[in-house]
């Protein structure tokens, strides 16, 4: 799977702190069959955050991970970013992403993590820290392959039943 890894801090992208969760989610998506194919750190800025994941969309990245602007802040805007692009919201990565953290964290439903479609890739935006993210995208790996393959239309079978494309 074509993958693609952005990072949204405004102190990472001016080299003020290290990025630990943009490299798990691509040494986790590596472990699901993923190739990240480019990586990249931005403010958090709607307009630079919507230019990266169209530019990865129009390139063909089927998987773009996005970490961090999920929070309750101010200059957390990654959710309304990427639904200003979305083609189409897929709500249960988010819902998932919640109800499985809920075990190591009471207040894991305040992260505002979402799903959409852009074209034909699957944008997943997860929490900011290496822990948060990586617990996130446990939580979805489950239906990782199957969504980017029916939006990719690499899938041929849906639960026995075949359609055609």
């Amino acid at each position: 799977m074509r993958t693609a890894v952005l990072t949204v801090s405004d102190k990472g992208s001016r080299g003020e702190r290290v990025d630990t969760a943009g490299p798990e989610l691509e040494r986790l998506a590596f472990a699901q069959g993923c190739v990240t194919e480019d990586r990249k750190i931005v403010p958090d800025d709607p307009e630079e955050i919507c230019g990266a994941v169209r530019e990865w969309a129009e390139r063909g990245i089927s998987l773009i991970l996005t970490t961090g602007g999920t929070g309750l802040s101010p200059r957390d805007n990654t959710p309304e970013a990427l639904l200003s692009v979305a083609d189409k919201v897929v709500p249960g990565f988010g819902d998932m992403m919640r109800i499985e953290t809920l075990k190591y964290t009471p207040r894991s439903f305040l992260t505002r993590s979402v799903a959409v479609i852009k074209d034909r890739s699957l944008i997943i935006a997860f929490p900011g820290s290496k822990r948060g993210a990586g617990q996130c995208f446990e939580a979805v790996t489950g239906g990782l392959r199957h969504a980017v393959e029916t939006l990719t239309g690499g899938a041929t079978e849906c639960g026995n039943h075949h359609h055609s494309h």
